[in-house]
């Protein structure tokens, strides 16, 4: 017989755990590798870029992506109904990600997109017009309808288990299958 830890958990409907342990529930998710990307964008007074790794592709047509930002982040409020730019990192822009999710490093060098603000030569880039954003508990999804896009040869930067780690770029994509 397995024991149920009663430990930050509330009984739901047919039993089910409804409010997992954070910590635990967390580092499940984290066995799930994402790619690492960056949303920038211009708010009402300043430039601001949110190191994500949730990030996905919704629709082809018309092509739509989804990113899903957390309530308490700084810039939360400023991005809605604004455009943005997906940046994706490659393997080589670590310092970059972590200069968006609140480690400073060297300033970025920023590329004036014709929709909106973008990071110099990511691993690929998805400029985007607002589409529509959607409660998501303590995120918001933000859909952003794609009208600029472009890659470049190499690996990528990924996140797993809490750490960094690479994709190779042998590894990425169908393309030519497609």
């Amino acid at each position: 017989m397995i024991a149920k830890s009663s430990q930050n958990a509330e009984q739901g409907p047919l039993g089910r755990t409804s409010r997992p342990r954070a910590h635990h529930f967390r580092g499940s998710l984290g066995r799930f590798a994402t790619g690492v990307a960056i949303v920038t964008f211009d708010g009402a007074t300043k430039r601001h870029g949110i190191t994500v790794n949730s990030f996905t592709s919704v629709s082809m047509e018309p092509p739509l992506v989804l990113v899903s930002i957390a309530r308490n982040t700084k810039a939360h409020d400023e991005l809605a109904g604004r455009p943005f730019s997906v940046n994706i990192l490659g393997a080589e822009q670590k310092q970059l990600a972590l200069h968006f999710a609140g480690r400073p490093g060297p300033e970025p060098r920023w590329v004036e997109g014709d929709t909106a603000p973008r990071l110099s030569n990511v691993l690929a880039y998805f400029e985007c017009t607002p589409w529509a954003a959607y409660d998501g508990g303590d995120h918001t999804l933000y859909l952003g309808e794609v009208v600029d896009f472009n890659y470049r040869s190499g690996d990528a930067l990924a996140f797993a288990n809490s750490s960094f780690t690479t994709i190779p770029e042998s590894q990425l994509g169908m393309e030519d299958l497609l």
